[in-house]
C-alpha cells in the first residue's frame, strides 16, 4: 500500500477517536464517571463498546493469520471467543453486576471478607492487563511499518498516546462511547472489502487454491488434540476472567440488563467472527506468498491491494488499515481502563477502597486515575518499544489462560459455592496464576519451543492443567479449613455469602426514585 492513504486511513481512525472521547469528556465529572460510567450504559450501547475493546489485534488479524497457517484447527479461536460468553451469561454476569463492586478486586474482598484477596486480585488485574496490551501495541508498530514504511516505533507511539489521552480524559465514559463507535467501524472494515474481493471472484474468477490437502482437515494428532481442548478451556473459562470485560457489567443499571448485554454481545461478536476465515481462503486463493509467520499477521491488511491491484484494492486496504487501528484503539482503551482503576484504587498508597462521595473525593480519586493511566501503558508500551516480536492471537491466548487459571475459578466458586475459604481461594489464584504466568514467559521468551514435543504443548497451551490445578486448591484447602473448624470448635465461618450476590438488591443510591401518582 502506498504511504499517503495509508497515513490518510489512520489519520481518519484516531481523528475519530479523539473527537468522540473529547465529546465524552465533556460529561465526565464523577469518580463514577470514570470507573463505571456512573452505571447508566443501556444493554444495546454497552454491547457496542465491549465488542470494540473485545475484537482486538487478535481478532481483527491474527484470527485471519492463524487459519491461513493452521486450517481448520484454528478455527476454535473465534468459536472460543464467542461461546465464552454463553458461560459468561449463565453463571457470572448478573451475579456480578449485583454484587455492587466497582473492580474485580472489590469483588474478592466482599466475596472473602479479606483485604489480601483485593491486593492479590489487583495484582492479577495487572498482569492479565500488560499481558493482553502487548500485542496491541506490537500489532499496531508492526502494521503502521507495513503499510507506511516508517519506523514501527511510531506505530506504537501513536496508538499509547492516543489511548493514554482518551481514557486520562474522560474513563469509562469517555471511553464506552468511543469503543461503540469502533466496534461499527471495524465490522464495516473488515466485511465491506472481503464482500468486494468474494464478488470478484465470483465475477472474474480466481486461480486454484494453493493450500495444502489437508489444510480444511482437523488434524487428528494427539498433541494438536491437546492443544485444541485446552485452548478451548482457556477461551471458554478465560473470557469470564478478563478484567476490561467485567468492568463492563458494573456500567449495567442493573443485572437485567447485565444480562441482555451479554446477549447481544454473542450476537455481535458472532457477525464479526464470519469475516477473518474468509481473508484467510481468499489468501490461498490470490495471494499464497502470505501463508508464512509475521507475514500472515498482516494478511487482512495485504490482501486487498494484491487481490484487486489498482485503485480499488488500494482503497480496500486502505479500509481495513484503519479497522486495524481501531482494534488496536478500542482493545488498548478498555484495557487501559481496568488496569488504572485497579493501580488508582488498590495498589496505590492512599487509594480509595471505599464507595466515592463529595467533590473533593472525587477531584483528588480522578486525579489518581490520571496518573495511573500513564504508569498502566509504561510496562507494555515499554516492552513493544523494545521490539519483541510475539504472535498475536497465541499472546492473546495465553492472558486468556492466565485469567481462566485465577479469576474464573475465584467467581464460579464465589458466586456459585458457600464453601469456598478466603485462604484457599488465595492459595488457588496464586497457584493457578504463577503457573499460567510462568508458561506464558517460557513461551514468549522462546524457551519452550526448545523444551519435548509434550512439554512444548503443555506449556505453549497451559489451561488444560492449570485450571484444574486452581480449582483444586481452592476446593480442597476450602474443605480442610471447613473440617478443621468443626473439629477445633474454632468459631464458624461467617453466613453464607452467596445469597447476598445473588439476590442482593441494588445499592440505594441507584434504586428508581419513587414519584408521586399523576392527579
Amino acid at each position: 500500500m502506498s504511504q499517503a492513504p495509508a497515513l490518510a486511513a489512520i489519520a481518519v481512525v484516531v481523528l475519530l477517536t479523539v473527537l468522540v472521547a473529547a465529546y465524552g469528556t465533556r460529561v465526565s465529572r464523577t469518580t463514577g464517571d470514570f470507573y463505571v460510567a456512573s452505571r447508566a450504559v443501556r444493554p444495546w450501547w454497552n454491547a457496542s463498546a465491549i465488542g470494540g475493546e473485545y475484537l482486538s489485534a487478535a481478532s481483527f488479524l491474527g484470527v485471519a493469520g492463524l487459519v491461513l497457517l493452521e486450517g481448520a484447527d484454528a478455527l476454535w479461536f473465534p468459536i472460543g471467543y464467542t461461546v465464552g460468553y454463553l458461560l459468561l451469561l449463565t453463571f457470572v454476569a448478573a451475579p456480578l453486576r449485583r454484587s455492587g463492586a466497582y473492580t474485580l478486586p472489590d469483588f474478592a474482598e466482599l466475596r472473602l471478607g479479606s483485604a489480601r484477596a483485593r491486593t492479590a486480585s489487583a495484582l492479577v488485574v495487572v498482569l492479565v492487563g500488560w499481558l493482553y496490551l502487548l500485542p496491541q501495541f506490537t500489532a499496531a508498530g508492526l502494521v503502521w511499518a507495513a503499510a507506511t514504511g516508517l519506523p514501527r516505533w511510531l506505530g506504537t507511539m501513536l496508538v499509547a498516546v492516543v489511548v493514554c489521552g482518551a481514557v486520562a480524559g474522560g474513563g469509562m465514559r469517555s471511553i464506552t462511547i468511543v469503543q461503540a463507535v469502533q466496534y461499527w467501524l471495524k465490522l464495516t472494515a473488515i466485511a465491506v472489502p472481503a464482500c468486494v474481493l468474494l464478488a470478484l471472484w465470483g465475477i472474474d474468477g480466481a486461480p486454484a487454491s494453493q493450500a495444502p490437502a489437508d489444510w480444511a482437515l482437523p488434524s487428528s494428532d494427539p498433541t494438536d488434540l491437546y492443544g485444541t481442548y485446552s485452548l478451548l478451556l482457556a477461551l471458554l473459562l478465560g473470557t469470564m476472567g478478563l478484567p476490561h470485560v467485567l468492568t463492563r457489567f458494573y456500567t449495567n443499571p442493573d443485572g437485567t440488563d447485565a444480562r441482555r448485554t451479554t446477549r447481544t454481545v454473542i450476537g455481535l461478536l458472532g457477525l464479526f467472527y464470519v469475516w477473518p476465515p474468509v481473508y484467510a481462503v481468499l489468501a490461498w486463493r490470490y495471494a499464497p506468498e502470505l501463508a508464512v509467520p509475521g507475514r500472515a499477521d498482516t494478511l487482512v491488511v495485504d490482501l486487498p491491494a494484491l487481490a484487486a491491484p489498482g485503485t480499488l484494492g488500494v482503497v480496500l486496504g486502505a479500509v481495513t488499515l484503519g479497522g486495524a487501528f481501531a482494534a488496536f484503539l478500542s482493545t488498548a482503551s478498555g484495557l487501559t481502563v481496568a488496569v488504572s482503576g485497579v493501580l488508582a484504587r488498590d495498589l496505590a498508597p492512599g487509594g480509595t477502597v471505599g464507595r466515592p462521595g463529595g467533590p473533593a473525593r472525587d477531584r483528588r480519586d480522578v486525579l489518581r486515575f490520571r496518573l495511573a493511566t500513564v504508569v498502566a501503558l509504561v510496562v507494555p508500551v515499554g516492552v513493544a518499544l523494545v521490539g519483541v516480536d510475539v504472535p498475536l492471537a497465541a499472546t492473546v491466548g495465553l492472558a486468556f489462560a492466565l485469567a481462566a487459571s485465577t479469576f474464573a475459578p475465584l467467581l464460579l466458586l464465589g458466586i456459585w459455592w458457600d464453601g469456598l475459604r478466603s485462604g484457599p481461594a488465595l492459595a488457588g489464584m496464586a497457584v493457578g496464576g504463577t503457573a499460567a504466568a510462568l508458561a506464558a514467559v517460557l513461551t514468549l521468551t522462546g524457551v519452550a519451543a526448545r523444551a519435548p514435543a509434550g512439554l512444548t504443548e503443555a506449556l505453549e497451551q497451559p489451561a488444560a492443567w492449570t485450571v484444574p490445578l486452581a480449582v483444586l486448591v481452592m476446593v480442597v484447602g476450602s474443605r480442610a479449613q471447613t473440617r478443621r473448624e468443626r473439629t477445633t470448635g474454632t468459631a464458624p465461618p461467617p453466613a453464607p455469602v452467596q445469597p447476598a450476590l445473588l439476590h442482593r438488591p441494588e445499592p440505594r443510591s441507584e434504586r428508581p426514585v419513587p414519584t408521586a401518582p399523576p392527579g
